[in-house]
């Protein structure tokens, strides 16, 4: 590991009734994978926010590259080399792989976007990352872990020196983590000093140098990953050792009545013939990568998934027949007659097409 990148030292960020971050302190150095870990609320989200410009910190200091900062916004953050890879993918699909790592900073030719430029200097990143995508392929295209692979090439595109990656494996397949882990250490030995969320134990023992603690808002300590245990990380987010003997049988009783029965549940795309029974004093889980339909289950269940299709077509009519007259006025009212917002311009496109055509 190399000299120290990136200090936090002693940051306080309050919000009305909440003590979020307690003088909280991080270290990070070049060409090291520093694990961030702590349960959820314990501020990890929170101190990340206020090294990128998202939040400004109450108190404490930043020291970067042997310099104070104190990023007035994410812009600031990433054109001074430290980015965020989100757990949530921030890609347009209607747009290219390249023209999602270069959006807002497109290359012109005179007053025109140069596609061809930005195809060839995305190519170089991802010949720099050892991975095969088309530059010019759709983003909805690819797989969740290809596209996964284009946000971290959009992190390198900003001539990054620190990476926070925040749960980036939770939509990837092992082979897909595998990936990852190599674009990682190629990463680590270019001298990149990586940030690395995740609750997953077993990836923070194979993939850190580092392991830095939180808890209810505040700093517990800093290991090496090689001298510790899982054990020893667990106690230091909860406080106390936690250990359960796995579970060898179902607990709940052979006649528990039957409190929920869901018979080839359709709704929209994402879930398609469901069925399942849940018993009296039963704990049913469902898992499955980002994507899999677990959420749209669960919302179809109590009336909240309607196809995409049937509604637009429902709230469309119900707006014509009050004849308002711009489409502005048009996808207000849909707005407010539904809980999801299509302000994607995409979608928006749709509906004004399913406008016409009714």
């Amino acid at each position: 590991m190399g000299e120290v990148i990136l200090t936090m030292k002693g940051i306080d960020k309050s919000f009305p009734g909440v003590h979020a971050l307690d003088h909280v302190d991080l270290e990070v150095r070049k060409g090291e994978v520093l694990a961030l870990m702590g349960e959820n609320g314990a501020g990890k989200s929170t101190l990340m926010k206020v090294l990128t410009g998202i939040y400004k910190k109450d108190s404490g200091t930043i020291t970067y590259e042997g310099k104070e900062v104190e990023f007035a916004n994410t812009r600031e953050a990433q054109d001074s080399g430290i980015v965020i890879v989100h757990q949530e993918l921030n890609m347009l699909g209607h747009l290219t792989v390249a023209q999602n790592i270069f959006i807002g900073r497109e290359f012109k030719k005179g007053v025109r976007i140069d596609d061809k430029k930005m195809n060839e200097e995305a190519k170089k990143l991802f010949d720099r990352m050892h991975i095969d995508i088309d530059p010019r392929e759709t983003m909805n295209h690819l797989t969740v872990g290809k596209q996964q692979m284009c946000e971290i090439a959009k992190a390198i595109s900003h001539d990054a020196k620190v990476i926070i990656f925040d749960e980036p494996s939770a939509a990837l397949t092992e082979t897909e983590i595998q990936e990852m882990f190599k674009i990682i250490n190629d990463l680590k030995a270019k001298g990149i000093g990586i940030i690395y969320i995740s609750h997953r134990m077993d990836e923070i023992k194979v993939i850190t140098d580092r392991v830095t603690v939180m808890r209810d808002g505040t700093y517990v300590g800093t290991l090496i990953t090689k001298d510790c245990t899982k054990d020893d990380i667990i106690n230091m987010m909860v406080g106390r050792v936690i250990y359960e003997d796995p579970k060898t049988q179902n607990m709940v009783p052979k006649d528990a009545p039957v409190v929920l029965k869901v018979d080839h549940l359709n709704a929209g795309k994402m879930v398609k013939d469901v069925s399942f029974e849940l018993h009296k004093g039963e704990i049913l889980g469902f898992s499955g990568l980002m994507g899999a339909g677990r959420t749209e289950t669960a919302r179809a269940l109590f009336g909240a998934v309607v196809t995409f299709i049937s509604m637009v077509k429902k709230l469309i009519l119900r707006v014509r027949k009050m004849r308002l007259e711009t489409v502005l006025d048009i996808f207000q009212k849909i707005e407010r007659d539904t809980e999801l917002l299509y302000r994607n311009l995409l979608q928006k496109t749709l509906l004004w097409q399913l406008w016409n055509s009714l």
